[in-house]
């Protein structure tokens, strides 16, 4: 494979260094892809998917566990989140896509502000209490990229594309703050209302609630 041409995966998930992501691998394509990356211990690209195309960055993983190998081919894996990446160029030679990619990281070398960090793990808290909350747990505190450990239980794809793409750690946690400030009582408040209005599953409350 020429340098900087690696494997793409699109899917509907964004994924960011050193974060876990599962995935269940079923067509023919990706079997080739996944079980080439896991004999060469290479990585491939997860990219976001959209209705007409994929984005144009993303972020390459690593198998970093086989957990189930399926008679028909099929397998379950766990990968983690490695380099990010915007596409230069799209190779279509195989039946997967493939890219020319240009890696990045944060252009800032400082560490973020200490207290955009404090909020921000104060918003998580709020966040992983909320009984939908997709939350990982608890975070790396180590990484000093820590926005990404906290960002990733959100549903919102956009948004965490536009962190994915940042280039400074105080950049994304002030996006990240901002948002969490509006999502916290929002999704609040939609929880609530499930609580206190079941309903039949057509807008219309249950016989007798």
């Amino acid at each position: 494979m020429p340098p900087g041409l690696i494997p793409l995966f699109p899917l509907r998930v964004v994924v960011f260094p050193r974060t876990p992501l599962p995935l269940h691998i079923f067509e023919e394509r990706y079997k080739e892809m996944v079980g080439g990356a896991i004999r060469d211990q290479s990585e491939f690209g997860i990219v976001l998917a959209h209705e007409n195309g994929i984005g144009n960055a993303g972020c390459t993983v690593k198998v970093e566990k086989l957990l189930q190998m399926y008679p028909d081919g099929r397998m379950d894996i766990l990968t983690r989140g490695q380099r990010r990446f915007e596409i230069v160029t799209i190779n279509e030679e195989k039946d997967y896509l493939q890219a020319e990619v240009s890696f990045f990281d944060d252009e800032d070398a400082d560490a973020a502000p200490p207290e955009l960090r404090a909020q921000a793990l104060l918003h998580y808290k709020d966040l992983a209490a909320l009984p939908a909350s997709q939350a990982p747990g608890e975070p790396n505190m180590a990484d000093r990229q820590l926005s990404f450990q906290l960002a990733q239980g959100l549903p919102d794809l956009d948004f965490l594309s536009s962190l994915l793409r940042a280039r400074s750690e105080g950049g994304r946690l002030k996006q990240l703050n901002h948002f969490l400030a509006e999502y916290i009582p929002r999704q609040r408040t939609i929880e609530r209302l499930k609580a206190i209005a079941p309903t039949n599953g057509f807008g219309g409350k249950l016989p007798g609630s």
